[in-house]
């Protein structure tokens, strides 16, 4: 029968005893920084139904806060684009007006080229996306609206060179812009008319065509075309400077549309913070670890281990022999 050394004995269960310390050790240390218990199970024993529960509840929350931080993103993208292109086009209708009230044929082209430049930097406007997703084009959300002006501006110089009067051509141009075969959406328009995103707003909207089509009439009223139509009845260019001012006024309503939209996301978000504030109180109470306490018990652990090192060293070196001296 072998017998083992007492000595043996003793080591071994020191031994047992330094992995257990370094264990224990290892998890406070964990919980000192996270501030949690490492062992929710143990912790909390019949209660992490409920604890599980909150933490589902506030994965959730950042789920909703994370699209609804998507949604606030586009709709910000899309109220700054419809202010540029307010603020691009504000006076180019009453400086028109004024123009061919004073017979002013001169400073008429003038504004002619400026609404040109304008409407170009309309087109670049719609053109905004968020990410790879076009933010006019409705449905068609890979597809960007507009390859640009010229198509647009040639299709009413065709218009202007085949009506008969000045009622034709507004019959024409109506017909052009607002019917679902006209001109602007088979052949200038390449997003979609629909729109299933409640947030998204199309360049089909009635206040972005009005203002489209007033702001191209009022391009090709100058001495740069010279469009006989246009000479001849200048009512033409005051109808398109009426329509640019009537779209302008649209455009606000629209942007107030989208204002509202803006405030309902926001006031989500503020909704969501509350409940995630009210729910992180509940789930930390339930889970949470004082840090000052984990980092007493550590330091205690840290002591026991020196303590049980420096005895495992001396029961090595302990022999009969050395016992004797």
């Amino acid at each position: 029968m072998r017998i083992i050394p007492p000595n043996s004995i003793v080591s071994a269960s020191f031994t047992q005893n330094i992995a257990d310390l370094r264990a224990r050790a290892t998890v406070v240390a964990e919980e000192s920084v996270t501030g949690q218990y490492a062992d929710l199970t143990k912790h909390l024993g019949g209660r992490i139904g409920d604890a599980m529960i909150g933490k589902k509840a506030l994965t959730d929350i950042e789920d909703q806060r994370s699209l609804l931080g998507v949604r606030q993103g586009r709709l910000d993208l899309v109220q700054k684009s419809l202010a540029g292109i307010q603020d691009r086009v504000d006076g180019l209708a009453t400086q028109m007006l004024s123009a061919i009230g004073t017979g002013d044929y001169h400073g008429q082209s003038v504004v002619a080229r400026d609404a040109k430049a304008a409407l170009t930097d309309v087109f670049t406007a719609l053109n905004g996306r968020h990410g790879d997703r076009f933010l006019f084009s409705g449905d068609e959300t890979a597809t960007q609206p507009f390859a640009g002006t010229e198509q647009l501006l040639a299709d009413l110089r065709t218009i202007a060179g085949t009506a008969t009067d000045a009622a034709d051509f507004e019959t024409q141009l109506d017909d052009y812009f607002y019917s679902a075969t006209g001109g602007w959406q088979t052949s200038i328009y390449r997003g979609s008319s629909v729109a299933t995103d409640p947030d998204s707003v199309t360049a089909t909207d009635p206040a972005l065509v009005e203002l489209i089509s007033g702001l191209a009439i009022m391009a090709l009223s100058g001495s740069e075309d010279n469009l006989a139509l246009f000479q001849q009845n200048p009512e033409i260019a005051r109808s398109g400077a009426e329509r640019l001012s009537s779209g302008t006024t649209s455009l606000v309503n629209l942007r107030a549309d989208v204002g509202i939209i803006q405030e309902r996301v926001a006031k989500s978000l503020e909704t969501l913070d509350t409940e995630q504030t009210i729910l992180n109180s509940v789930y930390n109470n339930m889970v949470g670890r004082d840090q000052y306490d984990a980092a007493s018990e550590l330091k205690q652990l840290e002591a026991s281990l020196e303590a049980a090192y420096v005895l495992t060293s001396r029961l090595s070196n302990l022999s009969l022999l050395n016992f004797l001296r």
